[in-house]
Formats: structure tokens, sequence, C-alpha cells
């Protein structure tokens, strides 16, 4: 085992982890040049256009050293947002070392200390990593400063290199076998242990199970038993992780690879979860276990009805590939039949809807985002509510809580103002802040959660001129006031619209939905009234102006009582339009109401 190197890329978002990985896989010759790609662990269009990583990755590079010593590089490549921290926290567990990739023209940022922090917790041995040198705005004997000071790491141990030119990553592998422990623990004789760390879907062989071995051996054959799910199989195949899979015997304590072992359901993989041998069990799991919790809720729709069964099938096959997407039937009196989702966060949500709409041409609607609220009722019982559609009756509510993150934003002082402003007017608590270094100001709120699921990031974004940085954590749960939103249009309530929000902020919301449902929905031959309603109380209003004829046009004098009489019959009409006339809502009129000013 002391040949071999289990490390993992932690960096905040953008700061060059999937572009080092490439650098490092072309230099191990994994790869020949008319073959390779940028981002080659990347295996989404979405991730290539976005430059992000969503899925967690693993590769083994075959090294050998200056010295003649050949090594056993394992590389997982992680994501980098904060939606899929478990993932990476499970991702880490399996290494013994971690690579923080620090970019020289920007510093240090919120998720660079977030996932030091989660390396640190794991008990992982760092080495720094000052990426992108060649910048004209680098600066990178600032940010080993920085890392000496801020982050206590040691600044002779740290790497230079741009991972887009390749300079510096011959030092950075020499500095990998150098600086980074090989596995100390493990024994192969011992009952199997296994970590699961990730899975994904093959349509031929199955789930194909990303795992470290920490005690034990495992090879073709063996019945193994996953410990959370209770489940036992029959293992298929085992081997190593390259650019392609790397069939081997066995798999021994130390190493990172896969196992094929005929699991039809990737729901049946849980990252943390530990595989031993159905005959000779371990005495134990391995800690640090827990189910994916999806924070943010949102019903889709198909745009077109006819195409349910197609979006049923594509939930399905996006389920096979993503066992963090949870769904239940869901219907609208609006939108008819369609799916309520459960996902990790904002970014989750949007993969989704661009994986549907990309891979499955099934244009979508989504209903407002939405997260999980405790109601506890009158009768002393209490009950979880996701969706608007099952607020329960106001009467019986004795209180509601809310969820509350605490949040970390790392911003250039000259922004203060601003984002303080902003977090104010998200009903922000407990506020403090310090300088990790000078010239920028580290500021940490409490907020609702779903204050921020709505629009947050994009304003932080705007306000802070693109340099602010934000990282969370889920807190607890704390006592609000809730109430149901309703909008109706022409006195009809339009369920699809219906959002849980905080008192204070209904006024605010009910007008931004009226106001885009007014520009959205066309005019018609009777005024049509668009509310927001909390109960029986109405709390915006705006009202689209009928199409009218002039039917005063043959009247060209005369008295006057003439146009009157045409104006009332035209008025009377219009009534009676109204009472049964029939306003269609177009789609895009939904997606407006669910974006920002």
């Amino acid at each position: 085992m002391k040949n071999i190197r289990n490390f993992s890329i932690i960096a905040h978002i953008d700061h060059g982890k999937s572009t080092l990985a490439d650098r490092l896989i072309q230099h191990c010759d994994m790869i020949t040049d008319r073959e390779f790609k940028n981002q080659m662990l990347d295996s989404m269009d979405i991730e290539r256009e976005r430059g992000i990583t969503i899925k967690s990755q693993t590769i083994c590079l075959p090294y050998t050293a200056k010295d003649g010593q050949k090594y056993i590089l394992n590389l997982v490549d992680t994501p980098g947002h904060v939606d899929f921290s478990y993932e990476v926290s499970r991702a880490l567990s399996s290494c013994e070392g971690a690579l923080l990739l620090i970019d020289a023209a920007q510093g240090i940022e919120a998720q660079t200390l977030a996932n030091l922090y989660l390396a640190m917790e794991n008990d992982l041995d760092v080495l720094p990593v000052i990426n992108k040198i060649d910048l004209p705005a680098a600066d990178p004997e600032a940010v080993a400063l920085q890392i000496e000071e801020d982050l206590g790491l040691d600044a002779e141990i740290v790497c230079m290199c741009s991972a887009k030119t390749g300079e510096g990553v011959a030092d950075i592998l020499e500095a990998i076998v150098k600086h980074l422990p090989p596995p100390t623990y493990g024994d192969a004789n011992e009952p199997l242990q296994a970590l699961i760390f990730d899975a994904s879907y093959d349509a031929f062989r199955g789930t194909i199970i990303s795992v470290r071995i920490i005690n034990g051996t495992v090879k073709p054959g063996d019945v193994v038993t996953f410990m959370a799910t209770k489940t036992s199989y029959k293992v298929e195949e085992v081997g190593l992780f390259q650019i392609t899979r790397f069939k081997k015997k066995e798999l021994k304590a130390g190493e990172i690879g896969y196992i094929l072992a005929g699991v039809k359901n990737i729901t049946d993989t849980k990252p943390g979860d530990t595989i031993t041998l159905k005959d000779n069990p371990c005495a134990e799991p391995l800690k640090g276990f827990q189910e994916i919790q999806q924070v943010v809720f949102s019903s889709i729709y198909p745009i077109s009805t006819d195409e349910y069964e197609a979006l049923a099938v594509a939930m399905d096959k996006l389920k096979l590939n993503d066992a963090s997407l949870t769904f239940q039937k869901d219907s609208s009196s609006a939108l008819g039949f369609g799916f309520r989702c459960g996902f990790l966060g904002l970014l989750h949500l949007e993969v989704i809807q661009e994986r549907i709409e990309r891979e499955f041409d099934i244009p979508i609607i989504l209903t407002v985002p939405s997260v999980c609220y405790y109601f506890y009722l009158t009768d002393k019982t209490k009950i979880e509510v996701d969706n608007p559609s099952h607020f329960p009756d106001p009467a019986s509510i004795a209180y509601t809580e809310e969820p509350y993150i605490k949040a970390t934003i790392l911003i250039p002082e000259r922004y203060m103002g601003s984002v303080m402003s902003l977090c104010m007017d998200r009903r922000g608590e407990n506020t403090n802040y310090h300088y990790p270094m000078p010239g920028r100001i580290e500021f940490i709120c409490e907020l609702p959660l779903a204050e921020v699921i709505y629009d947050f990031y994009d304003k932080l974004k705007s306000i802070t001129q693109g340099y602010g940085s934000f990282d969370y954590e889920l807190m607890d749960y704390r006592k609000s006031d809730l109430v149901k939103l309703d909008i109706l249009v022409n006195g009809e309530r339009v369920d699809a619209l219906s959002q849980l929000v905080h008192k204070s902020n209904a006024r605010a919301r009910g007008l931004h939905a009226c106001d885009k449902l007014k520009e959205e929905i066309p005019r018609q031959m009777f005024k049509i009234a668009i509310q927001g309603a909390i109960g029986g109380d109405i709390v915006s209003r705006t009202t689209i102006a009928a199409l009218r004829k002039d039917v005063t046009a043959k009247c060209y004098g005369g008295d006057i009582s003439r146009k009157r009489k045409l104006l009332e019959k035209q008025k009377a009409g219009k009534k009676r339009m109204k009472t049964v006339g029939n306003v269609d809502i177009p789609q895009k009129a939904f997606l407006a109401v669910l974006k920002s000013e």
C-alpha cells in the first residue's frame, strides 16, 4: 500500500479543478493527444458548457517518479457547488490527502475555506496549489502569504502552476508522492469493509458502484451485503477507473475502484454506505453515513399535456443516474398532471430542468420553488408541508417553523453596506463579520432558506459585481409567520402560482406576480382582474384593460343620450362576457413569475 496515493482536488467554483485533472491525466500518458478533449472527467454536456462538475468522477493514474519508483495515484474529482457538499464529504472520506486549489488572481474565497474545513474534519493532509499563475492579474506571492497567515498551511510546500498551459504540473505530481501519505490503515486479511462514495448507471451493466476498500478483499463471485439497505448481491466484476473501466482479479485494502454486482437501481447504493461480505461480515459499518436531504421542492409539468407519459419515462431514466432526485405524481387544475420533485438546491433543479429539455426534448414548466415547512396544529400534531396545495386550514394552525441556514459570504470590503442591506431585506439575523485578510470581509449571517432559494445568489453577484462568494450550511427550524399567497385571475385561483411566504413579504411577492402576469397575459374583450390574496384578503391587484370597439363612431351629432345608450349596451355585454369568459394563461407567464425583477 505504500505506493498508493488516494487524493481529491478541492477548490472554490471556477478555480480550475477540472483543467488541472486534465493536465494530470495527460502528464501520466493516460490518453493520446488525438483522443484528448477538455474536461475529460466531465461526462455531461451541461458540465462542459457551464464549466462545472456535477458528478464526482474517479481515475487511477499510473505514475513513475523522478527516482524511478512506480506509484498508483487515485484522483477523485469532486463538485465545487454547495448543493453537492454531502457528495464531496463522502468522496473526501475515501482519500488520505487533498490538493487545495486556489486562484492566483482571486485568492481565498468562501468555498475554499468551507472545503478546507471539510478536508480537516476528515483528517486529510492538505497540499496547497496556486493555479492560474499565467494570468496578467495573478499575484501568487500574495496568495502564498494568505495561505500561510489565514489558512495556517506551510508556505514552503505550496506548488505554483498554470493548469491551462501545463506549467508546474510535473512538480505537483512529485509533491503528491512526497507530501501526501499512503493509506495508513487497513488490512487485506480482515473481513471486507468498503465505503460507497458514488455510483453511476450503465444501461448494459446496471449500477457501477465507486468504492474505497478500507479492509479486506473483494473479487468476482463474492456475495456482498449493503449494510444500510440490508440487501445482498453477487459480485460480477471489480476493477479500476481509468479512461475506460480496467478489469482486475480483486480489489484489496487501500485501493479505490468499482464493483459491478447486477444492482438494477441506483437508489439501492447510498453514498456513505458500507459493503461487507455476507458470509464473513465486518463488526460495524463505517461512520458518517446519512440519508441525502432534499431542501428545495418544485412541481414539473409538461407544456403539452400529451407529453405526460414521455415525461414519466424521462423522470424514471433521470432517477437511474441521480439518486438524490425524488419525485411523486402531482396534478394541477391549471397545468394538468405532473410530478412534485425534491432537489438538493437551485443548481440541482436547473440541471434537472436542462437535462429533461435537452436529453428528452420535452418542454416543461416549473412551479415556484419551495422549502419544507413544519406546521404544528392545535390538536398537537405536526405536519411537513412542501407544497402550497397542502396548506392546512389557518384556523387549525398553532404555529409554524421554517428552515434557517448559516450563510458565509466573502466580499471585498467596499461592498459591505450593500450586502448587509441585502441580508437585512431577506430577514437576516445574528450578523457578524471579520477580516480574514486585508481588504476582504467574511460576513456571516443566519437567513431563512426560503429567502435564499428565490433570487438571493443572483442579487449577491449583481451588487458585488461578481466578486462575492457564497457558501451555506443548514442549521435548524425556527418559528415563523407563514401564509399562503394565492393568485386569482378573473376571480379564479390558479393553484400552480400559489406560494408559501412570510407574512411580511406577501404583498411584495403578490405585486411582483401580478405585474409579471399583466405583461404576459394577452388582452381580452373584457377586463381581467389579477389579484394576490391571503385567504379572503386581497393584498395586491392589477387590471388588464379590455379591448374595446368604438361603438359610438356612427354617432356624429345629435343628443348625448344616443351615445350613452350604446355605451350602456356595450357595458352590459362586457359584464355578461366576463362571467362566461375563460382566460387562458400562456406558459411563459408561469416562467415569468419565477424570475426576479
